[in-house]
C-alpha cells in the first residue's frame, strides 16, 4: 500500500499520516468483510495451494510480483498458490498489519517494524530472529544516487555536509529506508572521528538541505527521477534498478556506510503451509540468486559476487548503536527522539 499522494509543508513533501492510512484500511476491510473465506485463504481447507497475503516495504514490490512469486509458483510447494500483495512505507505497513490488515508473510525494511508485530498481539513470533540468517531476507547498503556524470562531485556523506546540494530522502517517521539513511550519515561521521554531537549536527545539516521527504523509499526515488534534488539517499538495490532501467543517474557507494538488513517472517495468522515454504524458498540458493539478480545482496555470503557488490572500506551495522530498539527510542521517538526534534524544528511531520 503506497501513500496515495503527498502534501507540502515549508517546501518539503511529507507522506500522509499513518493514522489516516490505517483508518482507510479499516474502512475498506469493513466494506469487504462479507467475502468468501475460500477466496482470501482465511479458513480455507488448503486445497489448490491457498492464498498468501504478502505485506512489505515499498522497494521490492516489483521483485515479488514479477520474479519471486512466479518462480515459487513453479516449484512443487508453490503449485496452486496465489498471492495478494501490499507494499508501501515500512512503518505504515507495520502499523497497518498491527491494526488488522491480513498478512501471511511480512517483509519490512528494519527490525523495529517487525518488533511492533511481536509486541502488539504477537502477530509475529517472539523468536523470529531464530530463523535462518537471523530472520533477514536480504542485505544492502546505503548509497548516494546522483545525476548522470555526478556533476556535484559527490563521493561521501561528508560531501552532503560541505557542498551546496539539495537532498531527497524519505520521511523517517513513515519509512524504514529513511532511518537507514540517517544512521548511515550519523555512523559515517563517527567513523571519521566526529563526536556524537558532531555526528548529529551532520544529520541536521543533511535534513536542512533536504527538499523532499516523501512517505517511502520508492516515492523518494520517483521524486528524484522527476527532477527534485541533486542527490538521493537510497538503497543500493534501488540505484542498481534505476541504472538497469536506463535512468540518467549513477550511484556512489560511500567509503563509510551502513549495512542494511531487511527482516522477514511468517505471521501467526498464516494457516497455509505454503507461507513457510515460500519463506524457505526466499532463503534457498535459488531464491537468493533471484534477489541478487535484482540488485539485493544475498544473506548467504557464498552467493555474494564481490564485483557486483563490493564491500565498502568501513561497513558498519546497526548494532554499532545498540540495535534498532535503542536507536528507535533515542533517535526516532516521536516525542523525545533527537531526529524528531530536528524534524519538528524544520516543520516536518513526525506523526506515525
Amino acid at each position: 500500500m503506497r501513500n496515495p499522494r503527498n502534501t507540502r509543508r515549508r517546501g518539503v513533501k511529507i507522506g500522509l499520516p499513518a493514522a489516516l492510512i490505517t483508518l482507510l484500511i479499516a474502512v475498506l476491510a469493513a466494506g469487504c468483510g462479507g467475502g468468501d473465506d475460500s477466496a482470501t485463504g482465511a479458513g480455507s481447507d488448503g486445497s489448490g495451494g491457498g492464498k498468501l497475503d504478502v505485506v512489505g516495504y515499498s522497494t521490492p514490490e516489483s521483485v515479488y510480483a514479477e520474479t519471486l512469486e512466479p518462480a515459487f509458483e513453479k516449484t512443487s510447494q508453490g503449485q496452486g498458490v496465489s498471492f495478494s500483495n501490499s507494499f508501501g512505507a515500512s512503518g505504515d505497513q507495520s502499523r497497518a498489519v498491527a491494526a488488522g490488515q491480513p498478512a501471511s508473510v511480512v517483509h519490512f525494511s528494519q527490525a523495529g517494524d517487525m518488533e511492533r508485530l511481536v509486541e502488539e498481539g504477537e502477530i509475529v513470533a517472539k523468536d523470529w530472529e531464530s530463523q535462518p540468517y537471523h530472520g533477514i531476507a536480504t542485505d544492502s547498503v546505503v548509497v548516494i544516487m546522483v545525476r548522470g556524470g555526478n556533476p556535484e562531485g559527490i563521493e561521501s556523506f561528508k560531501d552532503l555536509d560541505t557542498k551546496d546540494v539539495e537532498v531527497v530522502t524519505p520521511n523517517p517517521f513513515s519509512s524504514g529506508s529513511a532511518r537507514w539513511n540517517i544512521m548511515a550519515v550519523y555512523g559515517s561521521a563517527l567513523e571519521e572521528g566526529d563526536s556524537p554531537d558532531q555526528a548529529l549536527a551532520a544529520v541536521k545539516t543533511v535534513l536542512e538541505k533536504t527538499v523532499a521527504q516523501p512517505g517511502s523509499g520508492r516515492d523518494a526515488f520517483s521524486a528524484f527521477s522527476q527532477g527534485e534534488g541533486d542527490v538521493l539517499l537510497t538503497y543500493e538495490n534501488e540505484a542498481i534498478k534505476a541504472e538497469g532501467e536506463g535512468e540518467d543517474v549513477e550511484y556512489v557507494i560511500p567509503p563509510s556506510t551502513i549495512q542494511i538488513e531487511t527482516p522477514i517472517a511468517v505471521t501467526k495468522d498464516a494457516t497455509e503451509p505454503a507461507a513457510e515454504d515460500f519463506l524457505k524458498f526466499l532463503w534457498s540458493d535459488a531464491g537468493q540468486e533471484l534477489w541478487a539478480e535484482n540488485g539485493y545482496r544475498p544473506v548467504n555470503p557464498k552467493l555474494v559476487d564481490p564485483k557486483r557488490f563490493p564491500t565498502p572500506q568501513d561497513l558498519f551495522k546497526i548494532g554499532k548503536f545498540g540495535g534498532w530498539g535503542k536507536v528507535n527510542d533515542e533517535f526516532f521517538d516521536e516525542e523525545s527522539g533527537s531526529v524528531a526534534q530536528i524534524e519538528n524544528e524544520l516543520g516536518v511531520s513526525t506523526s506515525g
